[in-house]
């Protein structure tokens, strides 16, 4: 028997990109996954408590999921995530399709407060989160699991961050 490569699953040069898919949910005081700060480019409504929403490659965007039962909180975690394209390496996460590049992976909410407290920060420069250096998600990753305090974000840094990026484009 002769091996015959499946050309219908052979990648197109051409296909449409790669959309990363994140599923909402939100039952009041339950289960309440939400995005904190990204650009979707499209919404789907599942129903009145579930949505998917739709991530071009390369956008980065922050996924919070938290969650309580009869006795309180049994998760507070958020994840900062940057979209992937085709024939990337990628991160599975949960209720995220296919995965990302996560940029910052944070559970326990007094952590959770300080990456939410850091994005305000960002914000509060003018910057929007999403737009700002993947290097900074990076290190307040790093800083918060090693149990250190994170640097803040600079609008020098994120002009240096703008500069770097149009050289790679």
């Amino acid at each position: 028997m002769r091996f015959e490569p499946d050309l219908a699953r052979a990648p197109r040069p051409h296909a449409a990109p790669l959309l990363t898919r994140v599923e909402l949910t939100w039952l009041e005081g339950r289960i309440e996954h939400w995005i904190r700060f990204g650009r979707d480019c499209g919404e789907t409504i599942l129903d009145r408590r579930r949505r998917v929403l739709s991530f071009a490659p390369g956008n980065v965007f922050a996924f919070v999921r938290w969650a309580s039962n009869d006795f309180g909180t049994i998760i507070s975690r958020i994840d900062i995530v940057q979209s992937v394209t085709h024939g990337v390496a990628y991160q599975t996460l949960p209720f995220v399709r296919p995965g990302g590049d996560i940029l910052l992976r944070i559970s326990g909410w007094p952590k959770v407060e300080r990456v939410l407290k850091a994005i305000d920060s960002v914000e509060a420069l003018g910057i929007e989160a999403a737009d700002a250096a993947p290097d900074h998600w990076r290190h307040i990753h790093n800083r918060l699991s090693a149990g250190y305090e994170p640097r803040s974000y600079s609008r020098d840094q994120h002009r240096a961050w703008l500069l770097r990026r149009g050289l790679a484009s």
